[in-house]
């Protein structure tokens, strides 16, 4: 089960079952796609944007580029990111946080920051295990942390009801 999440070649299939039976699964992503991201050791803003954006039906697009125009647009991604850079995993923490409109704390209210992004979002136990804000992001991670914010999400929602 360890194994399951630490991103190794064999990871690819459990992970890949999980997300069909879990509730993550993500029907505008094809297993092509889910396939080839849990393989990225490290993935760009580009592809983080795309699979964020579209898990959180803020924009549905198939091109990588223009997921990151838009989330750079928005400021929802740090200032000096570019589309082929490594994804960190602060800057992805901002890009959940605006994307899913996740309320942050004092700090993350004030500045904004990607920093306190991370911070909110590990706060919010979201983040797996001990990390670096600074740590690029691989695709096994990205695919976990957006089931943890659907979760989150979702469950919040049905609370309201």
């Amino acid at each position: 089960m360890i194994r399951f999440f630490l991103g190794g070649r064999g990871a690819v299939l459990p992970l890949l079952l999980f997300l069909l039976a879990g509730r993550a699964f993500l029907p505008a992503h094809t297993a092509a796609e889910l396939e080839a991201l849990l393989a990225a050791d490290a993935v760009t803003y580009s592809q983080a944007a795309r699979f964020v954006l579209d898990a959180a039906s803020a924009a549905v697009t198939s091109d990588p580029a223009e997921a990151f125009g838009f989330a750079m647009a928005r400021g929802w991604l740090p200032r000096g990111a570019m589309p082929d850079d490594p994804a960190r995993l602060d800057g992805v923490s901002l890009l959940f946080m605006r994307a899913f409109g996740l309320g942050g704390g004092m700090m993350f209210t004030l500045t904004g920051a990607a920093h306190f992004a991370y911070r909110e979002m590990a706060h919010l136990g979201l983040l797996q295990g001990r990390r670096c804000p600074r740590q690029a992001v691989s695709g096994a991670a990205l695919v976990y942390v957006t089931d943890r914010v659907l979760a989150r999400v979702e469950g919040s929602a049905g609370g309201r009801q």
